[in-house]
Order: C-alpha cells, then structure tokens, then sequence
C-alpha cells in the first residue's frame, strides 16, 4: 500500500500523467475510489433531455453560482442545478471534488477525480457551466478579514472532524489535522476570492455554508456584499432549511419572529405542535421522518423520580447537545465552549445542596460514538459526583419529556429541548446562541457574572420565575413557526436522494403539481424574499 501511495504521489507530481491514465486506462473502469459520480452520470443525460424543453421556455433568471464539495452533495446540486436551469435561470456548477475533508490525498488521485466529474457533470450542458475550483487561479493575497475567518472555520472542522471541542495544537494529530484544514480553506478562500471577483453572480448557493469550504466560500461571497443562500436538511423527508446571507446552521430566526409570531395560534397549530410533542414523548416517529427522538417512551414523573431516586429537593435540569454537531459550532456566548460551561455549572452545583441537578446527555450521542460524551465531561469536571447531581446517559432508558415534566427550571445551550421546557411553564436559562433566545420566555445571560446572578436569583425563588400565560403561549407559537414554517417544502433530501429521486423525477418537480409544492422554495434558493402562502 505504502509503495502505491508513494509511486501515485510520484506520478502526481508529473505533468499529463493522470490525464493519459485516465485516458488511456481508468476512464472506462469501474471505480474503486469512494468519491464516485457514476451513477449521476449514467442518469444525467435523461434528466437534462427533460429539463432543455422546459428551459427554452422559460424566462430569463437569475445568475447563480452553485457550490458543492464531497460526492453526495455534488449529485444533488446537479439535480437542483437542472432545476434552477428549467426555471431560467443561468447556473454554473462549482464544485470541490473531495471524498475526504480531513485527509491529504495525492495529486495523481485529485487531478482524476477532477477528470471523472468533469465526464460525469458533462451531460449538464449547455444548461449549466462547470468549473472546478482546483482548476482555478487563486488570488495572491486575501483580506485579513477573511484570514481570521479562515482560522476560525478550519478550528470548527478540526472539532467536527473530532467530534470533541478540545483541539490540542501540542499533538501532532490535532495539529496536522487543523493544518490540512487551513491548507485547504486557504485555498478555497484565494480561489473563490478571484473567481467571484471576475465572474460576480446574483447568487451564491451553497450547502451548509458554516464549516469546511462551503463556509469559506459563503464567508468570500458575503465579503464580496454578494448574496449568498445556504441549505441544510433536517430529519423530514421532502423538506429544507435554508437561510438567506446567513448560514443556515446558525438558525437565524428573526425575519420569521419579525412576520409569523405576531400572528395568532389556533386550536389547529396548537393541536399539531402537541401531536409532534406526544410522538416524541411516545418515542415514536412522527410525520415524514424515520428518526426517533427518544429511545424508551414516556413512563410518567413519578416513575422516573422513582428510578433516579430523586427526592423533593428542586429539580434543576440541564440538556446537552451533542458534541461536534455544526449546529452547535459557533455558538458560545459567555462559556468559551459547551464543556466549559457545563464543567463550571456542575462545580456550581456540586455546592448547591439544596438543589438536584439532572444532566440529560443528548439520546443522539448513541448514533456518534467517536464523540466526546457529555456524561465524560461531567465527570472529569469533579472528583466523585456528589448525590444531588445525576447523569443520564444516551442509551439510558429515561425519557428527556418526563425530566421536562420533573423540573423546576432548565438549563439549555442549543438544545431545542430549553424551547420545549419554556412551553411546559418552566424557567429556561439559555446559555448558548440558540433560535429561540431572546424571544421573551427564556433567561439570557451574556457573560459568567450575569449567569450565576440569574441562577442565584431564580434558585431563590422558583415559583416566582415560572412563566406567564402570555410567555407559553408565545413559546407555542414559536414552536409552530419553526417546527412547521421554518422549513420549506423540496422534493429531495441529501440522504436517500436516490430513492427520494425515484419519487420526485425532474419531470414531475416541473410540472404543474410539482411547482405547486415547491416553486416557492426554489424561488427562495435563488435570494427571492420569504413569503408565506
């Protein structure tokens, strides 16, 4: 193995190699490499056949740029892409042909994967324009603006890749993952910064638009004041998240607060938000999703006191997230970190007596082992933990909506779990830039000084703290517009896109049903203003 690495780095650095081999050898193979676009491209050239009628009818759009890294996205931003096309717009495919984010590989290897998407991505045209962004030019200096952000966005993939927030620059495995990472986004950012000044867009559209180099070409495009759309997916099938000059994975709320939440809940919102909580307390699945939100089902207050022998002390609850999720990248406040600030609240809590804390470890954890576990955090943050201060792990038969139910008051970071403690009455200390902080039903401190004044304050007196009718019913209206109104209707999900594909053939998302459904969303894509219908 050692000696084909080393005879691939070899040839990689010779001019034409790759090119003759893929000409001459690997073009017609079947690939053995996991970044693999054969599939897309044995289907493109139906899916274009399609797209071109409509297309030619089309009115003329919008100039998009496309940007897409990793196999997977790649297959579904060609088909997002045709559709865009068929909508006239002008679209150019951007795209990163990497299979491994946090690995060096070869040059042989690079420059035919760049090969093998240029054949696989060929049936595009004329609808779309690709380009390669290993085949550009970079630029020869970068703002220091876009410097820091390189630095900081390559330390949240060193921490995602990690799946822990600790990145110990003294270990030479950390410290040559974080160096491969600015390595590439400095790369990503000089290349982009000459692309987009020569070829300016309407829009960018890119995926995630916060961590790997799909962050760094959002944050050139935003530097550049050209606006950029990011997407994401959450556990439902046939939807999207998506944001407009902000990445997506931030959650940014306001322009939905601003427009939606002045608007009334129904009896009907109220029933569907209801029927969501009862599924995920029921530990069932609950619309369009597969993903169970809790393992074991609700076994009522007085079961679960009984099982974590709680006794009539109040009952503080703490929810954590999961480490590494890039929904919780970016988001300390006054904790440099997520660890941080639950290892000073259990030191807090280990002298409060008085109280029970009840530290939730998020049941999503059992899908990451690799990550660093919250329950770990805990218990490096004391030596012994004391009896007032009980840890749930992940794969522990208790329900997260009986705790709600059990506590006096919730501590939460990102979790939607701090959204849901707010609608059932209780005080909610939000600790980390979450969607729903500062929207009137949650606590929000902004440096440790004011955290522990708030905990001081609302431990004195909790029947004191517990919300008003006006502030739940707010938190209810809240939770409809972002569980149901937050994200829009589209036809393919990254995951299972093939099968979603299957469902949702280009033919059918262009006709008249499918625009029905999703041409808004599409609209949303290219920077057109949110509306609701």
């Amino acid at each position: 193995m050692a000696k084909t690495n080393s005879l691939k780095e070899f040839l990689g650095d010779l001019p034409f190699t790759a090119e003759f081999d893929w000409m001459l050898r690997s073009r017609n193979r079947a690939r053995k490499d996991h970044y693999n676009l054969s599939r897309l491209q044995k289907s493109l050239p139906a899916a274009r056949a399609v797209v071109e009628p409509i297309a030619k009818k089309a009115k003329p759009g919008r100039k998009v740029l496309f940007f897409a890294t990793l196999h997977y996205w790649i297959e579904q931003s060609a088909y997002l892409g045709l559709t865009l096309a068929g909508l006239g717009h002008k679209v150019t495919l951007l795209t990163l042909p990497y299979s491994e984010w946090h690995k060096e590989k070869d040059n042989f290897t690079q420059r035919q994967r760049i090969l093998h998407t240029r054949d696989a991505l060929s049936a595009l045209s004329p609808l779309i324009e690709h380009a390669s962004l290993l085949d550009l030019r970079p630029a020869t200096v970068l703002p220091a603006i876009l410097q820091a952000d390189i630095k900081e966005i390559s330390l949240w993939d060193a921490q995602y890749t990690l799946m822990r927030e600790e990145v110990d620059m003294n270990d030479p495995s950390d410290r040559a993952l974080y160096d491969l990472r600015i390595k590439r986004n400095t790369f990503a950012a000089e290349a982009a910064f000459e692309y987009l000044q020569s070829n300016r867009p309407d829009v960018v559209l890119i995926p995630n638009g916060l961590i790997l180099e799909m962050g760094i070409v959002f944050r050139v495009a935003r530097y550049l004041g050209i606006d950029a759309v990011t997407y994401e997916f959450n556990d439902q099938r046939e939807q999207i998240w998506l944001a407009q000059n902000s990445s997506i994975m931030q959650q940014e709320t306001d322009y939905l607060v601003d427009v939606r939440c002045s608007l009334p809940v129904t009896d009907e919102m109220f029933e569907r938000v209801a029927d969501l909580e009862n599924a995920r307390r029921g530990a069932r699945v609950w619309g369009k999703s597969k993903r169970l939100w809790q393992y074991v089902s609700s076994q009522g207050a007085a079961e679960t006191r009984k099982m974590l022998n709680l006794d009539e002390r109040p009952v503080v609850m703490l929810a954590a997230n999961v480490l590494g999720d890039s929904l919780t990248l970016g988001r300390d406040i006054f904790a440099a970190s997520m660890t941080e600030w639950i290892t000073k609240t259990v030191q807090y809590f280990s002298r409060r007596t008085d109280m029970q804390l009840v530290i939730r470890v998020h049941p999503g954890e059992k899908l990451v082992p690799q990550a660093k576990s919250m329950g770990t955090v805990v218990r490096e943050a004391l030596t012994g933990l004391p009896g007032n201060i009980h840890v749930i792990g992940a794969e522990d038969k208790i329900n997260t909506y009986d705790l709600i139910e059990i506590a006096d008051v919730g501590l939460a970071y990102t979790t939607t779990v701090g959204l849901e403690t707010a609608m059932n009455g209780r005080p909610v200390i939000s600790c980390g830039q979450t969607h729903y902080r500062g929207r009137g039903f949650t606590l929000d401190p902004n440096s440790w000084d004011e955290y522990y004044a708030i905990l001081e304050k609302v431990l004195a007196d909790i029947p004191a703290h517990q919300l008003n009718e006006k502030q739940i019913e707010f938190a209810w209206n809240y939770a409809y517009r972002f569980f149901f109104e937050y994200p829009r209707p589209f036809p393919w999900r990254l995951m299972n896109f093939w099968d979603d594909l299957a469902v949702w053939p280009l033919e059918r998302v262009l006709s008249e049903e499918g625009l029905a459904q999703f041409k808004d969303t599409f609209d949303f894509l290219v920077n057109e203003p949110f509306t609701w219908k």
